[in-house]
C-alpha cells in the first residue's frame, strides 16, 4: 500500500479522498490554491502544499507544479479525484515518468477512451453496444458524408472525437444542411479541442442517460456495481442522480453489466470507471467512458455497500479485487442531489462568505460536502459545494427522505439551488420514474 498521496483536486470530492486513505493508513498531502488555504481537507491532511495562484490554470492544472509537490513531499502516489487533470493522459504519463504512481488507468488507456472514436471501435470489439453511426472519423467528401447519413438515417449528430461536456455536438435534421455542419462543426472542434477530427451517429430523440459502474484490476478481474440514471441534466450538467435507473428489465441490464466488465478485462483497465450509455425504447447505446471516480459515486456506494474510492486506491497500488461479482448485492435505492452556489432560477454563480450551514441528518442520509461556517466560497472554480445522498429499501423511501433531508439543509449567506432541487423531487413525472434527458430543459423553459 501506498506510504503517502497527494490529492490533486479541491472541494467535497478532495476531503472524500483523505478521509478513505485515513482509513487504508496512508498520509496524505493537500495540493491547494491560494485561495484555498482554508478547504476543509487541507486543514485535517498530514501536510499541505500550496501549488499556485488562484486561477486553475496556474494551480490544479499545473503539471509541472503538482509533480514538483510530489517530489519535496515523498509522496508517492497522486489522487486526482475528478475534473481538473483526472483524464489528462499527458498528465497520467509525467507522473509515471517521473516515479509516481497515478491512481488511475494507464496513460494509453485514457488517451484510448478519450477519443471517442477508438473507444467506440474498442467498445464494438467488446460486445458493447454504439449508436449506429460512421464507424469512424468522416471522410472529407461531401458525397460519402450523405451517404452515410441517409444510411444511418436522420436526425444524425455531428460529434467532435475529442469534445465532451456537451461541447462540440450539432444535430442534424435536414440532409441539405449536412455539409455545412460538419465543417462548422470540425472548426469548433479544432479551435476548441486542438483536433478537428468529426464522427456521425443517430440522433436519438428522447433518450435516457444511464450509466454503469465497474471496478477492475487491471489483472483479468473486473466487476460492475450496477447502473445509475443521471437523465436530469441542464446543458449537458448533471443535477440529481439515481441508482439503479429505474424501469429497465434486468435481464437487458444483464447483458450490458458483462459486456462492460469483459471491456474492461480487454483494454486493461485499472482503477474505477464509468460506461455512459443513452437509453431509448429497451435499447442501451454507448456514448463515453470516464476513466475517474464519477461526482455521484456515492449513490452507487449507498446502494451495494462498497468503498469505491478505497476499492481504487487499493487496485492501483497493485493490488487485485478484493470483491467478487458474487458479492456485489444490490440493496434499495438512492438519491444524490447537487448542492451549487448559485440562484436557482438564473443559475448565475454565488460565491461569498457562509454564514451557517447545517446538514442535515437521519437514518439513510448522508451528505458530503466541504462547508462550514464562516467558510468562503471562492469565484475561481466550479460552483458545486454539497452532494446530498439519501437511501432507502425501495426509490419511494429514498426519494420521501430526501425530500426531508433538503427541507432540513441550511446554507445562509449565498445563493444555492436547494429550492430547484426541493421542486425536482417532488415533480409528478419524476416521482413516477422514467424522465428522459430533455425533461429539466423543458420543465426550466429552456429547450
Amino acid at each position: 500500500m501506498f506510504d503517502k498521496v497527494l490529492i490533486a483536486n479541491r472541494g467535497e470530492i478532495a476531503l472524500r479522498i483523505l478521509r478513505a486513505c485515513k482509513e487504508l493508513g496512508i498520509k496524505t498531502v493537500a495540493a491547494y490554491s491560494k485561495a484555498d488555504r482554508d478547504l476543509k481537507h487541507v486543514l485535517l491532511a498530514d501536510e499541505s502544499v500550496c501549488i499556485g495562484p488562484n486561477s486553475s490554470l496556474e494551480s490544479y492544472l499545473n503539471i509541472p507544479a503538482i509533480i514538483a509537490a510530489m517530489e519535496i513531499t515523498d509522496s508517492v502516489a497522486v489522487h486526482p479525484g475528478y475534473g481538473f487533470l483526472a483524464e489528462n493522459a499527458d498528465f497520467a504519463e509525467q507522473v509515471q515518468k517521473s516515479g509516481f504512481t497515478f491512481i488511475g488507468p494507464d496513460a494509453d488507456v485514457i488517451r484510448l477512451m478519450g477519443d471517442k472514436v477508438s473507444a467506440i471501435e474498442a467498445m464494438k470489439k467488446a460486445g458493447v453496444p454504439t449508436v449506429p453511426g460512421s464507424d469512424g472519423e468522416l471522410p472529407d467528401d461531401e458525397a460519402k458524408c450523405r451517404e452515410i447519413a441517409e444510411r444511418i438515417g436522420l436526425p444524425i449528430i455531428i460529434k467532435a472525437a475529442a469534445g465532451g461536456g456537451g461541447r462540440g455536438m450539432r444535430v442534424v435534421h435536414d440532409i441539405e444542411s449536412l455539409w455545412s455542419s460538419i465543417q462548422v462543426t470540425k472548426s469548433e472542434a479544432g479551435a476548441a479541442f486542438g483536433d478537428d477530427t468529426v464522427y456521425m451517429e443517430k440522433f436519438l430523440q428522447n433518450p435516457r442517460h444511464v450509466e454503469v459502474q465497474v471496478l477492475s484490476d487491471g489483472q483479468g478481474n473486473a466487476i460492475h456495481l450496477y447502473d445509475r440514471d443521471c437523465s436530469l441534466q441542464r446543458r449537458h450538467q448533471k443535477v440529481l442522480e439515481e441508482a439503479p435507473a429505474p424501469g429497465i428489465d434486468m435481464a437487458i441490464r444483464e447483458e450490458v453489466y458483462n459486456a462492460c466488465t469483459k471491456a474492461c478485462i480487454e483494454i486493461g483497465y485499472r482503477g474505477a470507471g464509468t460506461f455512459e450509455f443513452l437509453y431509448e425504447n429497451g435499447g442501451f447505446y454507448f456514448i463515453e467512458m470516464n476513466t475517474r471516480i464519477q461526482v455521484e459515486h456515492p449513490v452507487t456506494e449507498m446502494v451495494t455497500g462498497v468503498d469505491l474510492i478505497r476499492e481504487q486506491i487499493r487496485v492501483c497500488a497493485g493490488e487485485k479485487l478484493s470483491i467478487k461479482q458474487e458479492d456485489v448485492k444490490l440493496q434499495g435505492h438512492a438519491f444524490e442531489c447537487r448542492i451549487n452556489a448559485e440562484d436557482s432560477k438564473t443559475f448565475m454563480p454565488s460565491p461569498g462568505l457562509v454564514d451557517k450551514f447545517h446538514a442535515p441528518g437521519g437514518l439513510g442520509v448522508r451528505v458530503d460536502s466541504h462547508l462550514y461556517g464562516g467558510y468562503k466560497v471562492p469565484p475561481y472554480y466550479d460552483s458545486m459545494i454539497a452532494k446530498l445522498i439519501t437511501h432507502g429499501e425501495d426509490r419511494a423511501t429514498a426519494l420521501k427522505r430526501m425530500e426531508i433531508a433538503l427541507d432540513e439543509l441550511v446554507v445562509s449567506g449565498i445563493k444555492t439551488n436547494t429550492d430547484l432541487q426541493k421542486d425536482l423531487v417532488r415533480d409528478e413525472a419524476f416521482q413516477e420514474g422514467c424522465v428522459n434527458i430533455h425533461y429539466l430543459e423543458k420543465k426550466l423553459g429552456l429547450s
